[in-house]
C-alpha cells in the first residue's frame, strides 16, 4: 500500500505529465537541429505555402511567375502551387506577423509537438503507459528526421499528421463534429487520408448513433466543397489539385500512380535494407527503405494484427482498420517516387495514425516498447545522417 504522501506525489507527477511531455519534445526537437546543424527560426527556400499565402493577400491564387526549384502546376500559361491548400491557411495568418519571412520549421515541430500532447490525449484513459507510448508513437518513426525543414512537402505531411490525430482524440472524447472537420482538413493536406473517414464515421455511429453524425458530415462536406471549388478554379476540375500538371507528368512523360509502380516500390518500401555497399563501406539508403524498419510503429501494428487472430479475440471493427491501413500502404506505393530523397519512408508516416486507431481497441504488448525505443534512436540517427 502506498503511503498518503506516496499518492500525493503520484498524482502531482501525473498532474504535470503533459508539461513533462512537451519539455521531452522541445528537447529532442533541440537535439534533432544540432545534429542537422538546421535553425528552427530560418525558413526553407522550398516555401511553396508562403508564396501562396503571399497571393492570396493580393486576391490571387496564380503566381506572378515561374519558381524553378518548387513543384509548381502550369496550367493554362500559370503556375500555381500543386499541393491542396489546407496548410497555406496557417501560413496565411502568420504571414501578418512575420511577412515572408514565416519560421516554417519551427512551425512543423509544433505542429508534431501538439500531435504528440493529443496522441497522449487519446490514450490516456484506455492503456497503462500513454505519456511514453505517445511519444515513442510520433517520434519513433521517420515523421521525426522531416521536422528540421520546413518545407512544403513536410508541411503537408505533419499537418496531415497532426489533424488525424486531432481527429481520432477528440472522436475518443464524443466530440464527433469537431473530429469529423478535422478529418476533412487533413483530407485537404494529404488526400489518401479519406480512407480514415468511415472508420471515424463508425466509430461516431456506435457512440451518438446517425443523428449525431449529421452535423460533422455538413462540416466536412463543405470543406470538400472548397476544396473542389478552389480546384475547379484553378484546373476546371474538381478532383485536381495540380500534380497532374507538374512537367513531369504533364510533357516529359511520367505516370503519377500506376499499378506498375507497385512492384518497383515494394522492392524499395517493403524489402529494402537502409544501407548499401559502396567501394567505401556502407552507405545510408537515402532515398528510402523499408517502411516497417523506418515505422517500427506500423510493424508493431501487423503483430499485434496476428496476435489477435490468434487469440481469437478479433473484431470487424479492428479489422476494418488494418483493412484500410493494407489499402493506404497500396496507394502510396502506387506514386511513382514514394516520397523521394528521405531518410526511411516519410510517406507512410501518414498511416501511422492507423496505430493508434487500434490502440484505442487494443493495448500493445510490452515487446512494442522496445521496437518503437529502437525507432526512435533509429530515427534520431537518419536526422543525422540524412541532411534533408
Amino acid at each position: 500500500m502506498l503511503s498518503v504522501r506516496q499518492q500525493n506525489r503520484t498524482a502531482s507527477f501525473l498532474k504535470y505529465r503533459v508539461v513533462y511531455l512537451l519539455i521531452a519534445c522541445v528537447l529532442l526537437f533541440a537535439l534533432t537541429n544540432l545534429l542537422q546543424a538546421t535553425e528552427p527560426l530560418k525558413p526553407s527556400v522550398y516555401n511553396t505555402y508562403t508564396i501562396q499565402a503571399m497571393q492570396w493577400r493580393q486576391g490571387k491564387i496564380a503566381l506572378d511567375h515561374d519558381y524553378p526549384h518548387l513543384e509548381l502546376a502550369i496550367y493554362q500559361g500559370n503556375y500555381y502551387v500543386s499541393f491542396p491548400p489546407v496548410p497555406t491557411i496557417p501560413i496565411y495568418v502568420l504571414t501578418f506577423i512575420f511577412g515572408e519571412k514565416v519560421p516554417d520549421a519551427l512551425l512543423v515541430q509544433i505542429y508534431a509537438a501538439l500531435a504528440c500532447l493529443l496522441a497522449y490525449g487519446a490514450l490516456k484513459d484506455r492503456i497503462k503507459y500513454p505519456a511514453i507510448t505517445a511519444f515513442l508513437l510520433c517520434f519513433g518513426c521517420c515523421l521525426l528526421p522531416i521536422l528540421q525543414n520546413g518545407a512544403v512537402w513536410y508541411q503537408a505531411e505533419v499537418l496531415a499528421f497532426l489533424l488525424t490525430i486531432a481527429a481520432i482524440e477528440r472522436m475518443g472524447k464524443g466530440k464527433i463534429t469537431i473530429s469529423l472537420f478535422l478529418y476533412a482538413l487533413s483530407v485537404g493536406c494529404r488526400p489518401f487520408n479519406a480512407l480514415y473517414g468511415p472508420l471515424l464515421l463508425y466509430w461516431g455511429f456506435k457512440q451518438g448513433g446517425l443523428r449525431r453524425l449529421v452535423p460533422g458530415v455538413i462540416w466536412g462536406l463543405c470543406a470538400a466543397a472548397a476544396y473542389g471549388a478552389y480546384n475547379y478554379v484553378r484546373f476546371l476540375n474538381v478532383l485536381e489539385f495540380g500534380h497532374n500538371y507538374l512537367p513531369e507528368f504533364s510533357t516529359q512523360g511520367g505516370v503519377q500512380f500506376a499499378l506498375d509502380h507497385i512492384g518497383k516500390n515494394a522492392a524499395t518500401f517493403i524489402y529494402g535494407l537502409p544501407f548499401y555497399q559502396t567501394r567505401g563501406g556502407l552507405e545510408v539508403a537515402k532515398f528510402g527503405f523499408s517502411l516497417f524498419l523506418a515505422n517500427p510503429v506500423l510493424l508493431c501494428f501487423c503483430l499485434w494484427f496476428i496476435w489477435d487472430i490468434i487469440k481469437k479475440r478479433m473484431t470487424l471493427y479492428k479489422a476494418a482498420i488494418f483493412s484500410a491501413f493494407v489499402l493506404h500502404t497500396l496507394l502510396l506505393l502506387a506514386h511513382r517516387t514514394c516520397g523521394g530523397f528521405q531518410f526511411g519512408a516519410r510517406y507512410f508516416v501518414d498511416c501511422v495514425p492507423y496505430a493508434l486507431l487500434y490502440m484505442n481497441e487494443q493495448e500493445p504488448f510490452k515487446l512494442s516498447y522496445g521496437l518503437l525505443a529502437m525507432g526512435l534512436i533509429f530515427n534520431l540517427y537518419g536526422a543525422w545522417a540524412v541532411h534533408i
